[in-house]
């Protein structure tokens, strides 16, 4: 944080995590209308060419441009995990909330669920759901939203738990204003400076989990592009097409990157404010 000419502190995470963040969306919006090239054409004449004006990120052993698959692979994770912490969001904040706000014995069966679920490693229930439900981006999403239900729960329940006795939460008891109002009208806003970073943490977890799905082989599957299993196939040319590691490595990094300073600055800001 530097102290600009008048007087006010410059937010470096939030302007850098803005415009990078800008550039991401930009570039995934892109995506989802029209690429430079097919992502699924095939050019044996252009196999291995290295990174030129015509293919920024060179291509891989299929003629395929790789900055175009980057971005369908950036798009597609992009989606992806917006909508698993939308899931587990808000699946998280109905049990927390009423688990922190009630305790009880429903609060102590539910928080055991949740410390079962998270004692198992994510990627090894996500392959038995999957392996059950069968693969796809729906099946992807359901099985990572379940997943990320406990992390989002238990932030929420400390939260209501520690506010639920405040003295104003009892003074809107007393004036006889409903349940579900105190919760998610009273209770829920003073959560958000906890929640929103644990949303831009999932986020960073659902892009790296679906990644590394995609790269066992559980994930997004081919001929559609995914950023995990470009990385996987990349693996076998690191030495003669280093290009095609780098250029889909670097746009996870960036993906991640972004949304964590852009996180960043927004707490910044709030701290300021």
């Amino acid at each position: 944080m530097k102290q600009s000419k008048y007087g006010k502190k410059r937010n470096g995470y939030l302007l850098t995590g803005g415009i990078l963040s800008c550039l991401v969306t930009a570039l995934i919006v892109c995506g989802f209308f029209r690429t430079p090239y097919s992502t699924t054409a095939m050019n044996a004449k252009e196999k291995m060419q290295p990174p030129s004006w015509q293919h920024l990120f060179g291509t891989d052993n299929f003629g395929r441009d790789v900055f175009s698959r980057v971005m369908e692979g950036a798009g597609t994770s992009f989606l992806i995990a917006v909508m698993v912490v939308v899931i587990g969001c808000t699946a998280g904040v109905l049990i927390g909330s009423l688990c922190g706000y009630f305790g009880g014995m429903a609060d102590l069966i539910l928080m055991r669920i949740c410390d079962t679920i998270t004692a198992f490693p994510a990627i090894l229930l996500a392959l038995v759901i999957i392996s059950i439900a069968g693969s796809g981006v729906t099946n992807i999403i359901l099985a990572l939203g379940i997943l990320f239900i406990p992390s989002f729960a238990r932030v929420v329940r400390t939260q209501y738990a520690g506010i639920r006795d405040l003295n104003y939460i009892k003074a809107a008891r007393l004036e006889g204003i409903g349940t579900p109002r105190i919760l998610y009208a009273h209770i829920l806003p003073n959560t958000l400076p906890i929640l929103v970073p644990a949303m831009t943490i999932g986020f960073n977890n659902a892009v790296l989990a679906e990644a590394s799905m995609s790269f066992l082989g559980i994930g997004i599957q081919p001929p559609k592009a995914s950023l995990g299993s470009m990385l996987k196939d990349s693996q076998n040319y690191l030495t003669s097409a280093p290009w095609y590691a780098l250029g889909t490595g670097f746009m996870i990094v960036l993906l991640i990157l972004a949304f964590s300073l852009l996180s960043e600055g927004i707490q910044q800001s709030a701290k300021d404010a």
